[in-house]
């Protein structure tokens, strides 16, 4: 399929810097390129890629170099960044393909090609292992600087069917399966038709944080459909609920998730799972290892019901609720409960976006977080991004994008907080 570049933003050096950064950029893009034509200011050294100011030992990369004569190659795979070329006092200039990049339920392939003044010749492949989507670039030059006149240009790669063919504007992924458009916001924007539509559209809400200290799991967002809704050819804005913040003090719940809203329709945030009472929401959170009840389902101005229930603790934590199911007891006094399921529901839209968790080529959205064991195993999150619950460790945050609930933290442990929930996301889907 033709694919169309479009400059998103240019840096040119009018001084020395050892680095350059691109942020806050689009997620409206299929991949991104980067063109880098640059000279070092005294030495010939290595060049580095940061990705979203991750420093952690998350990055694998090899490379391959020949300069006529001889061939050589290296590769690291526990690194703190990418090393994907060289620059020299010459001349390097080298294109960075950044695949899938907006995708948030894999991890990122980056790919290099390039070459030196000098004959020298470069290729490489890294991986970047993180789910979430790239927000912002930084290419680093440790032990020297870029000279001034450095040129940096990034650009975003697209369909040039999405880019001729949509019937609207906005989100961060554009999509066809050859019946609909598929517009995804991961993020809040504005959904804009060129003409009028009959839509259908997709709502999660964010999903909560999780209790601390045998804590139970976070409740998932809210989920909310609607279908052959009339839109007009104006400006319509979408607002994505953020996840909630997981508890760190044993009596409160974590936070409850925000609400994701479209054209009038409302999706409530996921309920706190608490080390008591779990909270009531979108779907309720789990109850932790001092309770006498189950988190229970809010009862919104708005129907129908968005989720289901929290389980009930046992001297460990219970599951969140799940927009497919409720969460689940502790089946005993140290192990916890299993997320509530999310809702598979809506498959086609998430395997046609890459949204979503894919569990063996069926998508789900909005699982429960797993509440933690007491000194002993945390239980499995809900499909749908619900993170499983710790084991005398803090509660793993849910994936983003997705509405699942944050974990519960394992029992006898030190102070650390539950896991934070899922933002949601808003997909709104048209005929071609």
């Amino acid at each position: 399929m033709p694919t169309t570049y479009t400059p998103i933003a240019t840096t040119t050096l009018t001084s020395p810097a050892n680095t350059v950064t691109f942020s806050s950029i689009s997620g409206s893009y299929t991949d991104l390129v980067i063109v880098m034509d640059a000279t070092a200011t005294t030495n010939f050294t290595n060049t580095k890629i940061v990705i979203n100011s991750d420093t952690g030992t998350n990055y694998s990369w090899t490379n391959l170099k020949g300069d006529g004569s001889s061939a050589s190659s290296a590769r690291d795979s526990t690194t703190a960044n990418l090393y994907l070329g060289l620059v020299n006092t010459g001349r390097g200039t080298y294109r960075f393909i950044f695949q899938n990049y907006s995708n948030a339920t894999t991890y990122k392939t980056i790919l290099s090609a390039g070459g030196l003044a000098g004959n020298r010749v470069e290729y490489g492949v890294g991986l970047w292992r993180n789910t979430a989507a790239i927000t912002s670039i930084q290419i680093v030059q440790p032990a020297d600087t870029f000279a001034s006149g450095s040129t940096f240009t990034l650009y975003g790669v697209a369909s040039a069917a999405v880019v001729s063919g949509a019937k609207a504007t906005g989100g961060d992924t554009i999509a066809t399966d050859g019946t609909y458009w598929y517009h995804a916001f991961r993020t809040s924007g504005t959904f804009t038709p060129s003409e009028n539509l009959t839509a259908d559209y997709l709502v999660v809400a964010g999903g909560a944080g999780g209790g601390w200290d045998a804590g139970g799991g976070g409740g998932a967002g809210g989920l909310r459909s609607q279908t052959s809704q009339s839109l007009s050819a104006t400006a319509y804005s979408v607002t994505v609920g953020a996840g909630g913040a997981g508890s760190s003090i044993f009596a409160n719940a974590g936070t409850n998730g925000s609400n994701s809203v479209f054209n009038a329709l409302t999706s409530t945030g996921g309920g706190g799972g608490s080390g008591i009472n779990g909270a009531n929401g979108g779907s309720g959170g789990g109850s932790g290892r001092n309770t006498g009840s189950v988190g229970g389902i809010s009862s919104p101005v708005t129907s129908p019901v968005q989720g289901f229930a929290g389980g009930n603790g046992n001297n460990a934590g219970a599951g969140g609720g799940g927009a497919g199911g409720a969460g689940s007891n502790s089946p005993s006094v140290q192990i916890g409960g299993a997320g509530g399921i999310g809702s598979s529901s809506f498959s086609s839209w998430g395997l046609t976006t890459g949204t979503g968790q894919n569990s063996s080529g069926t998508v789900y959205f909005a699982g429960g977080g797993g509440g933690g064991g007491n000194f002993a195993a945390g239980a499995a999150g809900g499909l749908g991004g619900g993170a499983a619950g710790g084991n005398n460790t803090v509660g793993a945050n849910a994936t983003a994008n997705t509405g699942g609930g944050g974990a519960g933290a394992g029992g006898g442990m030190p102070a650390g907080p539950g896991g934070a929930g899922g933002s949601g996301i808003i997909i709104v889907r048209y005929p071609v």
